[in-house]
């Protein structure tokens, strides 16, 4: 079965029952592994000609937690003794990449509706856990400089919950989700429990199936050991100059404003670091 396989990968394969779609992803790995050690599950699985949740029982199958896992193994059959300022490179090439994707997809996103609707909203709860509390920390802290009443849920369990409540009871309507894999289970337990509160649901995430009612997603990079996300960074730079546009007269008095304090108390320094 594993014969017309790559010798590495045909270690994985063997004895492996394949179904026939699971069989097309093995093909395309063996004459094009050198290339796909550097796919995402969705790039794979678009070049392979299946479905990306059929790329991750693949990878299960093989006996892997899911395709990050399974890329891993791959990697060094490939690599070998590849030095590291390769691996880097071939990181910053895919975030140019995930970059140039977004900004194809601009035009598509919804972000001057989302905009109006996120710099209407008062007060507007930013949701952010794990990995994904550092990009809602940096939004929701240039979204206070231009936005009355923004308020960071970055912690989980009953704080959480106990938020969710607080925004909801002071009459928030949206709730702004960053969602970035890995996805914690108590972030998805926490947008369903705020949509049964009322509260609309904007995400920034990496899928664009997410279940909320707007979705702004962007691709991670997933060529170093941890994923890097310069491209839902843009996107959620991008959110926030929206929401400044929606109100100009706000925006304007408020920076304006922000800038008179950080003067008188000396906030920053005036001229370079010594």
């Amino acid at each position: 079965m594993t014969g017309g396989y790559h010798s590495g990968l045909g270690g994985l394969l063997d004895g492996r029952r394949l179904s026939p779609v699971q069989r097309r992803i093995a093909h395309y790995l063996s004459e094009h592994l050198d290339e796909a050690i550097f796919l995402s599950s969705v790039e794979l699985a678009e070049r392979s000609g299946v479905s990306q949740p059929s790329v991750t029982r693949f990878a299960m199958v093989l006996g892997f937690a899911g395709y990050p896992e399974l890329r891993q193994a791959l990697r060094p059959l490939v690599l070998g003794g590849l030095p590291e300022e390769s691996l880097l490179q071939g990181a910053i090439d895919s975030e140019i990449r995930n970059l140039a994707a977004v900004r194809e997809r601009l035009a598509g996103f919804p972000l001057k509706e989302l905009g109006e609707s996120l710099a209407a909203a008062e007060p507007l709860p930013v949701l952010g856990l794990r990995v994904s509390c550092g990009l809602a920390t940096t939004f929701a802290y240039y979204a206070r400089r231009i936005h009355p009443d923004v308020r960071l849920l970055s912690r989980g369990g009953s704080e959480l919950i106990d938020g969710l409540h607080a925004v909801r009871r002071a009459g928030a309507e949206w709730l702004l989700a960053v969602v970035l894999p890995r996805y914690p289970a108590e972030v998805m337990q926490a947008l369903e429990y705020a949509e049964k509160l009322g509260l609309r649901i904007a995400a920034i995430c990496d899928r664009a199936d997410f279940p909320a009612e707007v979705v702004l997603d962007a691709p991670v990079g997933d060529r170093l050991v941890f994923d890097s996300h310069a491209a839902p960074l843009a996107l959620a730079m991008a959110l926030v100059e929206a929401m400044a546009d929606a109100a100009p007269l706000r925006t304007q008095a408020r920076l304006e404003e922000y800038e008179r304090m950080t003067d008188e108390t000396g906030t920053f320094l005036t001229g370079d670091p010594a």
